[in-house]
């Protein structure tokens, strides 16, 4: 049976990265595509260049203004650091999803036909590790007595399967909407067009994340898609992220007013 070190070496490093651990804020922030890189045993998964550079193999932005809502709202911030080619960590094991063979017009040949010994090997070297540490940081969080507000932060492309996406930041959630509603409200006439649940929502399998470690415990949670094209640049990003920051933040306290 494959083992974790054949998907990983020490060349390689850790699955999962923690920036401002010491952090005094509410929020934990959570990027799981935040990497397009591969572990130097996966090869190219049989791809091309261009695939592997793009939105397919990751979310363009979402790393970058993750570290900038790390910063202005001083919160942890967790992040993967391989591809979601390998193993998305936004899916359970049992989800197709988790390694696909075909992620819009690409087959990715590297994932066809994996056997039990495979899929197991990656989920213990990606996923067990990432969602490990989510675990504990709010663990270790909450027993201190500190609040816990799960932010997951991606991208997604303006073009899908030939199709224009009009909506430029979307404000997703399952069953808890009590961050997505205020985020909502706080939207209305602004820079953006905002819109709940857009372009994926709950019945595409994409909160995976919060479902696990935010609606258990009651945590105050909510996912943020952005499309990339507006966070491409530096100044995209930073328009973007402040635009974000003053959203959470004010429904962060109406919240807690409540």
């Amino acid at each position: 049976m494959l083992s974790r070190s054949d998907i990983l070496t020490s060349a390689d490093g850790e699955a999962v990265a923690v920036e401002n651990s010491a952090a005094s804020g509410a929020v934990v922030l959570v990027c799981e595509h935040a990497s397009r890189a591969l572990p130097v045993r996966a090869g190219d998964l049989g791809l091309p260049a261009e695939a592997l550079e793009s939105h397919i193999a990751w979310d363009p932005g979402a790393l970058a203004v993750s570290r900038l809502l790390s910063e202005k709202l001083d919160a942890v911030l967790i992040h993967q650091r391989f591809s979601r080619l390998l193993y998305d960590c936004n899916r359970p094991p049992e989800s197709p999803a988790a390694m696909p063979d075909r992620s819009e017009v690409y087959d990715i040949p590297g994932n066809r036909d994996l056997g039990v010994a495979e899929r197991y090997a990656r989920t213990a070297a990606l996923y067990v590790p990432f969602h490990d540490r989510i675990s504990a940081t709010l663990a270790a969080r909450q027993a201190a007595g500190r609040e816990n507000v799960v932010v997951t932060v991606h991208s997604f492309t303006p073009v899908y399967f030939g199709k224009p996406r009009a909506v430029e930041i979307g404000i997703l959630h399952d069953t808890d909407s009590r961050l997505a509603d205020r985020m909502l409200r706080a939207a209305e006439g602004g820079p953006f067009r905002v819109e709940r649940n857009a372009p994926y929502g709950p019945d595409d399998g994409v909160t995976h994340s919060l479902k696990l470690h935010a609606l258990p415990q009651g945590h105050l949670n909510v996912m943020i898609e952005v499309r990339n094209d507006l966070i491409k640049e530096s100044n995209g990003q930073g328009v973007v992220a402040d635009y974000l920051a003053v959203l959470i933040q004010r429904a962060i306290t109406d919240c807690l007013k409540q």
